[in-house]
């Protein structure tokens, strides 16, 4: 079994901090605690409300994060609970205790997407923070069983799995008509199973996610960053895609982006980034923008 490691990462509110694994903790969702009566489904949240200064406690799939009351300061006490959360996992403790889920109250539904060749499966249940896009089977094994489940099927070419979406990109040998209700099914019945989505985030993934979050970017490519994830991205995910900033050239004041899901390879992408996302920048950005450039996932 993998060694845990707890990381500790400060957040924009000073009485809250970040504990992130380097595992996968949950299969999909996220929980909130305000009490110890609350967490009766975590064990580890209950263990952690025993620290007298413990406000808040906050589950995801990669990430512990603790709100404190103001009798002490983190720098005091971020070590002890980073220890104790490290501690409690690498025991082999369930940091949520399992739950039957009512078949019900899981629901799937399709979408078409711009792309013809991608399909988007919605679902009411939230199945990863990190959106992971595997191209080939492979990459899954590695990564998500639920993926690899899907490249089971012959026609399934590339898996995007995002907040509570999966975008599939089939080969051209069927028709979406004749195979979505087969994988809305099967999706629907996978996650009503408590099966796993993710069991490990790809290695390509955490670098990049550790390069779009670090502070030492330039204040014309933190303000790109706000434009996507505000004006862009909820169109762009509405469609089964995502859009993540790549890089920003002062010099060329050229950006670069890269297209994942649905967004990948579509004809209509070049139109899009074109005669919208690259318009809006400019206009939002008067001077800072020549071009924007894609880079598919």
């Amino acid at each position: 079994m993998e060694n845990i490691k707890i990381q500790i990462q400060e957040t924009n509110n000073n009485s809250i901090i970040k504990f992130v694994s380097n595992t996968i903790l949950i299969n999909g969702g996220s929980f909130e605690f305000n009490n110890i009566d609350e967490a009766k489904l975590s064990p580890l949240a209950q263990q952690l409300f025993y620290l007298p200064f413990v406000k808040k406690v906050f589950v995801t799939a990669n990430f512990i994060a603790v709100q404190r009351f103001d009798i002490v300061e983190w720098e005091d006490v971020q070590e002890e609970v980073r220890g104790q959360i490290e501690a409690y996992l690498n025991s082999g403790n369930k940091v949520i205790k399992e739950q039957e889920e009512k078949k019900s109250a899981i629901e799937v539904y399709a979408e078409v997407t711009p792309n013809p060749a991608v399909m988007k499966f919605g679902t009411n249940k939230a199945l990863t923070q990190t959106d992971v896009e595997l191209k080939n089977i492979e990459e899954a094994s590695k990564s998500s069983p639920l993926a690899q489940a899907l490249f089971s099927f012959p026609f399934v070419k590339e898996v995007f799995i995002s907040e509570n979406y999966i975008s599939i990109s089939k080969y051209d040998i069927v028709e979406w008509s004749e195979i979505y209700q087969e994988i809305r099914t099967f999706i629907r019945q996978y996650l009503q199973e408590g099966k796993t989505i993710i069991s490990n985030l790809p290695e390509e993934k955490k670098k990049e996610e550790i390069k779009v979050n670090t502070e030492n970017l330039d204040e014309t490519s933190t303000k790109i960053i706000e434009i996507l994830d505000e004006y862009i991205k909820p169109a762009v995910a509405s469609d089964g895609g995502n859009i993540a900033f790549r890089s920003y050239d002062s010099d060329t004041k050229r950006v670069s982006v890269i297209l994942q899901g649905a967004c990948s390879g579509c004809p209509s992408s070049t139109i899009t980034l074109k005669n919208g996302i690259e318009t809006m920048l400019k206009e939002m950005l008067p001077n800072q923008i020549n071009e924007v450039i894609a880079i598919n996932g």
